[in-house]
Order: C-alpha cells, then sequence, then structure tokens
C-alpha cells in the first residue's frame, strides 16, 4: 500500500500548454507522456479551452470541485460533466470544455488502449468501507478526510493498492470516494 500525498504531486504543464496538471502517479515509474501505459491526474481548469488529444489513449475525467463543465467534440455530442460523476471518453478526439458556472478541478484518469484497462468508480463512503484489491492495482482518491486503516488522508490524497492488498477506509463524515481500477491486457 503506497499513500500520495497531495503536497508531493508533480505539477507540469497541459500537453496543449493550456494550463497546469499535478501528475499523481504514473506508470511505469517515470514514463513520459508519450509511453505511460497509465497515469493519475489533476487539474484546475479555470476558462473554457479545448483538451490535449492523446490518440490511443482512454480517458476517464470526474469533476472533483466546482459546478462542472460541458464536453463536445466532432464525434462527442455534447456532454455534461456533473461533480462526482465519472466520464469515460477517447483520447483520440480533439475535444472542447466549456465551464458551466465558474473555475472546476477534475480527476483525470488515462491508460493506453491495448495495453492497460480502467474503471472509475464514485463510492460512497458513511462510516466504513474495506477495500481489497483483486485487480492489478486500484487507487483510492478521497473528497473528504478520512482514515486508511490509522493514516489520515487530506482530500485528494491517494492509495495504491497492489493486488491482493487490503485496506479499511472509516470517515467521521459521508464521503465519496473514486475507486479506479486499472488492469494490464
Amino acid at each position: 500500500m503506497r499513500i500520495l500525498k497531495v503536497s508531493a504531486y508533480r505539477v507540469m504543464a497541459w500537453k496543449n500548454g493550456g494550463g497546469k496538471t499535478a501528475e499523481i502517479a504514473v506508470s511505469p515509474d517515470g514514463a513520459s507522456m508519450a509511453d505511460f501505459d497509465w497515469r493519475l491526474s489533476m487539474a484546475d481548469v479555470a476558462g473554457d479551452g479545448p483538451f490535449s488529444a492523446f490518440p490511443g489513449i482512454d480517458r476517464t475525467l470526474t469533476v472533483i470541485e466546482g459546478a462542472g463543465m460541458e464536453l463536445s467534440g466532432d464525434r462527442l455530442p455534447a456532454t455534461m460533466l456533473e461533480p462526482g460523476v465519472p466520464f469515460a471518453f477517447s483520447g483520440d478526439e480533439p475535444v472542447f470544455a466549456r465551464l458551466t458556472a465558474g473555475p472546476i478541478r477534475d480527476f483525470n484518469v488515462m491508460s493506453r488502449r491495448g495495453r492497460v484497462r480502467h474503471q472509475v468508480e464514485a463510492v460512497r463512503l458513511q462510516d466504513r468501507l474495506e477495500i481489497r484489491c483483486d485487480n492489478d492495482t486500484t487507487a483510492l482518491v478521497p473528497l473528504m478526510p478520512c482514515r486508511a486503516d490509522e493514516v489520515r488522508l487530506q482530500p485528494f490524497d491517494t492509495l495504491i493498492l497492489g493486488r491482493d492488498e487490503a485496506c479499511a477506509l472509516t470517515a467521521d463524515v459521508a464521503t465519496t470516494v473514486l475507486q479506479i481500477r486499472i488492469d494490464l491486457n
């Protein structure tokens, strides 16, 4: 089990130069934007604009702060992204984002099609939630403070479990936890 703290995320420019992203984890370790198998990141989006294109990449985006945004593209009809609801789409196509009511923060999962597949689910944490990784990698991202076993997690810290690892998440106040399941093909 690895715990990655928000303060240690690597901040870098977006691929298209339109903003900044905080890279949380990438596999294999040290991989670049051109050769990663999977990548977890978080970005603050302050205005409308194009997304970076990522040919051969499957993406899932979740608005984790703010009111939401609308995505659209040539083959993607206008789709409203509501806070806390994961949305999967192809990185092949250029996509345009329009903010609906001010800046947002999003959580982004990307995986290289044909090598890796991922699934993102928003899970409700009431009091206690037992998580066992029965796949290659599971990442857990709480949207409010909670504990993983006895370790305190702040909002947007990331807990990464390998196959057959387990932990108990507990919270004093109900919250949402993003559960990202990553499997090699």
